[in-house]
């Protein structure tokens, strides 16, 4: 399968197009710097720019391009970034998949989401038919996945992957957490009864690739494990793994001043179920978190 690639430098985007060419599929990544070989192309969503030869012929196209909501501190600026660079980017390539002849035009987008999607949702568990919350990037999510319609319109097949906290020791949710669990002096956040949307990084890229070859799976997915668990059962198992204390709790006050607005997203409560995967018959390699912790940590 010839693969279009947006996003392929980023945490998820390069363990996929490693996992994607290892299974034999041919990897074209779209990037905002020159070309370095045959295998790249250069686009800038900022301005609406893609050549449509570079996507024309290709048989997928898989869109992870996007500020990492989590690689800074929350300020008016970054906040625009985090939005500008998801809505831009999936709209250049929306409306590109849908200006092209049916004969050339990718017969699938997989394109990135989260389950921000949903807000705040407590205790109360959500499927992919729940509406968006509240919330900045419920907001986000919101005009992300809309600006998928015109390749949806087109005909295209479009999967908006609603992606939990991907677990790998080498970025995302684990990495941050190493050193201080280490060191012993890290904790739950706020009250840690707030629920987490886990995956594995292996059951993810397994689910990415379920997906591209499933012709008859469509709209939203829950990328997430079968099994959430709440911020303080993740603390204790990950403690329980490295054989370290976490007995020190670190305040929402403390997270506001170090996050400043991401401090109220890392403090929500998200209860995902994955009800399509699970629907489809998805196997699921880690399906539970003390297996998918050591997948992580020992990757």
């Amino acid at each position: 399968m010839r693969i279009l690639l947006a996003g392929a430098s980023g945490f998820l985007g390069t363990w996929l197009a490693d996992r994607l060419t290892a299974d034999g599929h041919q990897i074209m990544r779209l990037v905002r710097r020159p070309p370095r070989g045959p295998q790249e192309r250069r686009w800038d969503p900022a301005a609406g720019q893609l050549d449509p030869a570079a996507v024309a012929g290709a048989d997928a196209v898989v869109n992870l391009a996007g500020a990492g909501v989590g690689d800074k501190r929350w300020n008016d600026d970054y906040r625009r970034l985090i939005r500008t660079s998801r809505v831009d980017s999936t709209s250049t390539l929306a409306t590109t998949l849908a200006g092209l002849p049916v004969a050339d035009r990718p017969r699938v987008l997989l394109n990135s989401s989260a389950v921000g999607w949903y807000g705040d949702t407590g205790d109360r568990v959500v499927e992919e038919d729940a509406p968006a919350g509240e919330g900045f990037l419920a907001d986000v999510c919101r005009v992300w996945e809309a600006a998928t319609r015109p390749a949806e319109d087109a005909g295209v097949r479009v999967i908006r992957l609603r992606t939990g906290l991907p677990l790998h020791h080498g970025g995302g949710l684990l990495k941050p957490q190493l050193l201080p669990f280490k060191l012993g002096i890290a904790g739950r956040l706020g009250s840690g009864r707030q629920w987490l949307p886990w995956i594995s990084m292996a059951d993810w890229l397994d689910a990415v690739r379920f997906l591209l070859e499933h012709d008859d799976i469509a709209g939203p997915v829950n990328v997430v494990g079968p099994n959430p668990v709440t911020n303080a059962e993740f603390t204790r198992e990950l403690s329980r793994q490295l054989h370290r204390p976490a007995i020190i709790p670190i305040p929402a006050l403390a997270l506001k001043v170090a996050l400043g607005g991401f401090a109220h997203e890392a403090l929500t409560s998200t209860r995902v179920l994955p009800g399509v995967l699970t629907s489809a018959g998805y196997p699921y390699q880690h399906p539970h978190l003390p297996e998918a912790l050591r997948a992580a940590l020992t990757a």
